[in-house]
């Protein structure tokens, strides 16, 4: 088990603080460290999160730093880049935001970082490749959020629509952090039976799966309309991430990771089921999914690819 627990963040926006007081509420971290461009915002939050350890559950040293704090740390989570603004789709960052990772890796990885990356800025999956290029690390230690947040309101979605708990609820997202994601239906359950025989049961209209899965990749344009940015929830999943790191504890999560093969695509970074532990990625699960599914999965991949090639490459080189 890691011993202190020390998480740098580099992006002081909504999504890094929502995550930051995230951990400062939960407990499971010993040491915080704020990086951003904005060193005044970053002393700002330092002092108000801090005005909040007398109710904490565990004591936590908290502070504004630089780009040296990374020399110890066990992860470096990245939440740092441009935000999606109304009516843009996520790849639409890409260039912008990968420069922004690219420089961000370098200070990273020149101030002798050895640890995990956890990668939340969007577009996900484009910029965790970025990262993992950049840095050079093993693929295994960097780290996308990939579908984590899209498969809590999947299962948030799910839980709503059978009236049960949504920690019942086993279903997975996989594919881009975006428009393109596709739901394994036959691998989801509810407790230990398959949502498809649950529908069949109770004479619920299998179209309404479909309904659902809309719901989900709709929810961020949603609530990018209604209050320009989406945090709280991504605030949550990165915490769930860092302390499954952290506490070693072999937890499957949907991340966006490096594919190998391992669904017949290598080469991007994309958002599987994965076990998560102190090294990071330690396996990625492969499950069996139908020529419909994996036909999907292929069109978000070669969308990455696509990305990759035109956009991504000629940055990083």
């Amino acid at each position: 088990m890691v011993t202190n627990k020390k998480v740098v963040l580099v992006g002081a926006g909504f999504v890094g603080m929502s995550m930051a007081y995230s951990l400062l509420n939960q407990g499971g971290v010993d040491e915080l460290v704020l990086i951003d461009v904005n060193k005044e915002k970053t002393i700002g939050e330092e002092m108000d999160l801090s005005h909040g350890l007398p109710y904490a559950p565990q004591k936590m040293k908290i502070k504004a730093g630089d780009y040296d704090e990374c020399k110890d740390a066990n992860i470096v989570v990245i939440t740092a880049g441009l935000a999606q603004k109304p009516g843009q789709s996520r790849l639409d960052l890409a260039v912008a935001n990968a420069k922004i990772m690219k420089e961000i890796t370098e200070n990273v990885m020149k101030n002798g970082f050895k640890g995990i990356f956890v990668v939340a800025s969007n577009p996900v999956d484009l910029m965790t490749y970025v990262v993992a290029e950049v840095s050079g690390m093993p693929k295994s230690r960097v780290i996308g959020s990939g579908t984590v947040l899209d498969t809590a309101r999947l299962r948030y979605l799910i839980a709503d629509y059978l009236e049960v708990s949504s920690k019942n609820v086993h279903a997975y997202i996989l594919g881009e952090h975006g428009d393109s994601s596709l739901v394994p239906w036959e691998h989801c359950y509810v407790g230990c039976k398959k949502i498809i025989d649950i529908m069949k049961d109770n004479n619920h209209p299998m179209e309404d799966l479909k309904k659902i899965h809309d719901g989900v990749w709709q929810a961020a344009y949603e609530i990018i309309e209604k209050k320009k940015a989406t945090y709280y929830g991504i605030g949550m999943a990165l915490n769930r991430l860092v302390k499954a790191i952290l506490n070693d504890e072999n937890s499957i999560l949907t991340v966006s990771t490096y594919q190998n093969n391992e669904y017949g695509q290598e080469g991007m970074y994309i958002g599987v089921p994965a076990i998560i532990n102190r090294n990071g990625v330690k396996e990625i699960l492969q499950l069996k999914l139908n020529k419909q599914d994996q036909d999907k999965f292929n069109h978000s991949c070669e969308i990455m690819k696509e990305n990759i090639e035109k956009e991504i490459k000629p940055i990083i080189k």
